[in-house]
């Protein structure tokens, strides 16, 4: 393992590790270095997104995987060696067949106008799931699922490979329904189209959908994520 790590993410968490001695390379791209530190859940998408296969310590990424403290990070660091690794999925995005983002959170298909609704349809590869009116749809990973799948009803999940929890957002039924299942090769169509609907990977605008399109969640590998000592629980 090499002796530098990358920081991406937070300059003064970079100065930190100098100040304690340790070799750090930064830089506008993720740094091609084995071991990285990610500052907040952005820097971890943009890791995630990233080729290369580095051991990561999350750094106050909030609940869904476990983080280290700012002031904790030249001791995680220093304890890199005697890490246990938990292995995160990773999804390709496509929208009517074009890729249009990395998710390491959650994907989340909303109506881009106020108090409307559309249909979708939600089909794993081998059985179709559900199909239901409302304002959208989240996606999330076990990472992802104490974030705003859970704000809109969904479970908090331990990870477990693939599996991710799929919640509609405020729908047009009082009996409505959740579902935890494997998100790899998982599809939602479009089937109204009384308002456009917007496409967001990890919170972040990718695209628009329209009637009779669909959005496919492909697992394309794992960020490998480190627990030491310093490591917080998931769940708080």
């Amino acid at each position: 393992m090499s002796d530098s790590v990358g920081v991406v993410g937070d300059p003064s968490v970079a100065a930190r590790l100098r100040e304690a001695g340790a070799s750090v390379v930064t830089g506008e791209d993720v740094p091609e270095t084995d071991r990285l530190v990610a500052v907040g859940r952005d820097a971890l998408s943009t890791v995630a997104a990233a080729p290369g296969d580095p051991l990561v310590v999350p750094v106050e990424a909030g609940r869904g995987v476990r983080s280290v403290a700012r002031e904790a990070v030249p001791a995680a660091v220093a304890a890199l060696p005697e890490a246990r690794v938990e292995s995160h999925p990773v999804f390709e995005v496509e929208a009517a067949g074009e890729p249009v983002g990395t998710a390491f959170w959650d994907v989340t298909a909303v109506t881009a106008e106020a108090a409307r609704i559309s249909e979708y349809a939600v089909a794993a590869p081998t059985d179709a799931v559900g199909q239901f009116r409302a304002d959208g749809v989240v996606m999330a990973t076990s990472a992802g699922s104490p974030g705003y799948a859970h704000r809109v009803g969904g479970p908090v999940l331990s990870p477990n490979g693939p599996t991710g929890v799929v919640t509609p957002i405020a729908p047009f039924q009082t009996d409505r329904d959740h579902w935890v299942l494997s998100l790899d090769g998982l599809t939602v169509s479009v089937e109204r189209d009384e308002a456009t609907v917007a496409l967001f990977v990890d919170g972040e605008p990718a695209a628009t959908v329209a009637r009779g399109e669909t959005v496919r969640l492909s697992r394309t590998g794992w960020l490998r994520l480190a627990v030491v000592t310093e490591s917080v629980s998931r769940f708080r």
